[in-house]
């Protein structure tokens, strides 16, 4: 096995340089922010969609927009707005009454890379539209079914500080997204670069670094890191202090009202090797899952309303879990 795992981190090291000229292409748009981009190129080596909550002007539609053009993809930005209907997600039929047949015209969702912008302030029926898209990597229209094209990455946005006129994400939707992530306020010396390079330059234009059929190969790379058991078996651990925290001795009764899915098992495995891949490596550790661990987590962990009224958050419980399972 040993072997096998030089040989497969040869292997990675050779295929990153394409990723080490996203990265770049990237950069020379996207002002610090590493953070995003790192679970941005996971997400996509995943295969997995990701869900960002932040203030607004922190860059989150600039660096998807960015990533597209970067790995030369099609790419929709998607306003959700209360008067929404699925079918300007989806697409249509359309009747022609001149020929007296029904046309299919497919709606913005058919593009490799998704930016549904506000996500939270479309209705229900609107935000169902996508899981089907999210989940089955496809999408219904009338009696057709059509196939999305692939990668397909849907990174949806929340402003966590405005709730006048949103809606609540159903949890169905919320777990089919691999990540969560909490974008903060750039640094000082970042915002000052930030400043000095979008105050009247003119627009940096992104050069093709990545090709869909790359991002593809190297999806089946990151399938191939290796996970020893005993590392399986901690994420199962991980998982599973989350349902039943009072076996592992954490005093956090009535706290948690649902624990983390089965989804959140599959994407800590998935997620910790496109970790590991991106640093170079052709198996993961404890540390890959520690890494992303609160991404993977802090939407499956539902808190009680005792925990809300204490001021307890889900990070602070994924905290605790961290410090007490044993690792491996």
């Amino acid at each position: 096995m040993d072997a096998h795992i030089r040989e497969l981190t040869v292997e990675i090291e050779e295929k990153s340089q394409s990723l080490k000229k996203l990265r770049q292409e990237i950069s020379r748009v996207l002002v610090g922010q590493r953070y995003l981009l790192d679970r941005l190129l996971i997400g996509l080596l995943a295969d997995g969609h990701i869900l960002v909550e932040g203030v607004p002007g922190l860059a989150k539609t600039t660096a998807v927009k960015t990533l597209a053009a970067a790995i030369q993809t099609s790419f929709h930005r998607l306003q959700f707005t209360p008067d929404l209907l699925p079918a300007d997600l989806v697409g249509t039929e359309i009747y022609l009454p001149k020929t007296g047949e029904f046309v299919t015209k497919k709606g913005p969702l058919f593009a490799n890379i998704i930016l549904a912008d506000e996500i939270n302030r479309a209705p229900a029926k609107v935000q169902s539209a996508l899981l089907e898209a999210m989940q089955e990597r496809q999408v219904t229209i009338g009696s057709q079914t059509y196939p999305l094209a692939q990668p397909f990455l849907v990174m949806a946005t929340q402003n966590p500080i405005e709730h006048e006129g949103t809606y609540a994400l159903p949890e169905a939707q919320v777990d089919r997204f691999m990540l969560k992530l909490s974008v903060d306020y750039p640094t000082r010396d970042e915002e000052k670069e930030i400043m000095r390079r979008f105050a009247g330059q003119p627009e940096i234009k992104v050069q093709t670094a990545v090709t869909p059929e790359e991002i593809l190969d190297l999806r089946e790379t990151v399938k191939k890191v290796y996970v020893d058991d005993r590392l399986m078996d901690y994420i199962l651990d991980l998982v599973f202090a989350t349902r039943n925290p009072g076996k592992l001795g954490l005093k956090l009764g009535g706290m948690i009202q649902y624990g983390a899915s089965p989804r959140a098992t599959i994407y800590l495995n998935l997620a910790a090797r496109a970790h590991a891949f991106l640093q170079g490596r052709g198996y993961a550790t404890p540390q890959d899952v520690k890494s992303i661990a609160h991404d993977v987590l802090r939407h499956r962990v539902i808190l009680s309303y005792e925990a809300e009224a204490e001021d307890l958050t889900s990070d602070r419980i994924i905290d605790r879990i961290l410090e007490t399972v044993e690792v491996p």
